[in-house]
């Protein structure tokens, strides 16, 4: 078990320190079909603010807080909220929702989906509001703002060091608030420590080739690799929900 979340850790910063997105989006389905979400979720989030950080070094240049600080806050204030329905609600419901989330972003992705926004900063409100509450309910912070993003078509270094930036701060909000409601445990601290090596090697390994490798063919690769991922989560617990 430990080496099959290795290899799923691996892949998933692989492709997040080329992309700058796609870990959790990856991880979930893959580590739900064996591992709970209570033990996943806390794991990635801890996880989540390690990788964030590497990419973040290399991305220094391009960071501009005042200009996402809406969006952070927005996420921040409802992540509680988010991790409250991670302890309450069944989790074959939440990663069922997974499922159709992941599936909803490959297709978004794939389309190349836009919708023109004029006033960036409040449409920051609702796009991270949605963000947090999938942050702290299946660590899934990504799919809203990757979309958003995507719709407001921004430079390539600007886009990643935006939602690098993002996903850094909220990670450590995350984390102090899974303190503070029990769910970083012994068992999550265990199996980071267990993990670890192959989250350091695969985002040190995806920074690297990230600008050497034409990320188009990256980005079709998580796409096909979200929309698998995605469609397991559902059939699974749809015949769970229904046996």
């Amino acid at each position: 078990m430990i080496v099959l979340a290795s290899i799923i850790i691996f892949i998933s910063c692989l492709i997040q320190g080329i992309t700058s997105f796609g870990f959790s989006l990856v991880a979930v389905p893959l580590l739900s079909m064996f591992l709970s979400l209570k033990l996943i979720v806390p794991l990635l989030v801890i996880f989540s603010f390690i990788l964030n950080s590497i990419i973040l070094v290399k991305l220094k240049d391009y960071i501009n807080f005042k200009e996402i600080y809406i969006l952070i806050l927005s996420a921040i204030i409802v992540t509680p909220f988010g991790a409250s329905l991670l302890i309450n609600i069944d989790e074959k419901i939440l990663q069922l929702v997974v499922g159709i989330l992941v599936v909803f972003s490959a297709i978004m992705f794939k389309t190349g989906f836009n919708i023109k926004v004029k006033n960036e900063k409040l449409a920051y409100i609702p796009v991270g509001i949605i963000s947090g509450i999938l942050n702290g309910a299946v660590s899934l912070s990504g799919p809203p703002v990757i979309l958003f993003l995507t719709n407001q078509d921004k430079d390539k270094q600007v886009f990643r060091a935006t939602l690098t930036s993002f996903f850094w701060v909220l990670n450590i909000v995350t984390i102090i608030v899974f303190f503070t409601k029990g769910l970083i445990t012994n068992e999550v601290i265990k199996m980071t420590g267990f993990l670890l090596p192959g989250l350091l090697i695969g985002s040190v390994l995806g920074v690297k080739i990230g600008n050497k490798v034409k990320e188009e063919n990256f980005k079709n690769l998580t796409i096909l690799l979200m929309t698998v991922m995605g469609v397991l989560s559902i059939v699974r617990n749809i015949k769970w929900m229904c046996g």
